[in-house]
């Protein structure tokens, strides 16, 4: 196979309309390509497809048209290799009360079709930190341990490309840091990470590259310095040394007086120098104590992406 775990193609997926309504197109000709070893961010607003992409690599929705390739198993034509490929994390705690993690780990490697000599679920359960609760039902875990027991779930079979669907929405701090740094640990041993966030510090600290979706369209892709890079916007923080009379005035500038008696002037790069704000804060007569400068972050590509479409 190439250089890509994923590969998809004019994927697109309609909604049959219920009572004479419409239908409705959930995903419209999606073409994407996700490399082998990436930790890969998938972004987008409510609504904008991620779940359905996501539902249509893990083999629980039919696609309407398309190809979905996972590690190099087109999923029409081998769809059980393909299906094996993957691992996907939930955000649905989805478990069986009346399991314990030991045993919800063996039936999900029967399912898949692993061997026993081949099972791993004391080793999975360690890696998630619940190898103390190997043998409590599931319905007396707490929702933390319950999350970790999904991501146990995902990996049980061996996956090449593991997919993490707001793995730490509600999660306490100290589960998200042992969930990324079991991610990481995967990531280096060569494992593909795909993940939603609605946490985009999240996906700015851990992905190496981005996709963002809207309304069932791939609105951007690109590696996450890129994307920011797209923004030329930059904020340059004044402190003067006393209240100013008159604020900082040109073409290019906005300015902002802050609570803090802070200047925050907002410029494009690409048009205003910051020596040209320089000059217009001395015009005003204004004697600089502190000065400082703010870069557009994720959010705000993340916004100005998905406001265009």
């Amino acid at each position: 196979m190439g250089a890509n775990a994923i590969e998809i193609r004019g994927l697109t997926k309609t909604y049959a309309g219920r009572r004479g309504e419409p239908e409705k197109a959930a995903l419209r000709g999606v073409d994407l390509q996700i490399p082998q070893g990436a930790v890969f961010g998938l972004l987008g607003p409510n609504g904008a497809g991620k779940s359905t992409l996501i539902n249509i690599l893990a083999g629980l929705v039919v696609k309407t048209a398309g190809q979905v390739t996972i590690w190099g198993f087109d999923q029409d034509v081998n769809p059980r290799q393909s299906r094996a490929s993957i691992g996907v994390m939930p955000q649905e705690l989805n478990l069986d009360p009346f399991f314990t993690p030991r045993a919800a780990l063996e039936v999900q490697a029967g399912l898949y079709g692993v061997p026993k000599s081949q099972r791993r679920s004391d080793e999975v359960l360690r890696l998630v930190g619940l190898e103390d609760k190997a043998e409590a039902y599931a319905r007396t875990l707490s929702g933390g341990m319950r999350r970790r027991l999904l991501l146990a779930k995902a990996l049980v079979h061996h996956p090449q490309v593991l997919v993490l669907d707001e793995p730490t929405a509600g999660v306490d701090i100290e589960l998200r840091e042992m969930l990324w740094r079991n991610i990481r640990r995967l990531n280096a041993e060569g494992m593909t990470i795909i993940l939603t966030t609605h946490y985009l510090e999240e996906a700015e600290e851990m992905c190496d590259e981005i996709a963002i979706i809207n309304l069932g369209q791939v609105v951007a892709r690109d590696s996450t310095a890129n994307l920011l890079d797209r923004l030329d916007a930059r904020t340059m923080i004044i402190q003067p040394e006393a209240p100013p009379s008159m604020l900082p005035d040109g073409p290019g500038l906005e300015v902002v007086a802050r609570d803090d008696g802070s200047l925050a002037i907002s410029y494009r790069s690409a048009h205003v120098a910051a020596e040209d704000v320089l000059e217009a804060v001395r015009a005003a007569g204004i004697r600089i104590r502190d000065v400082r400068t703010e870069q557009a972050d994720l959010q705000d590509v993340f916004l100005e992406l998905t406001r265009k479409t």
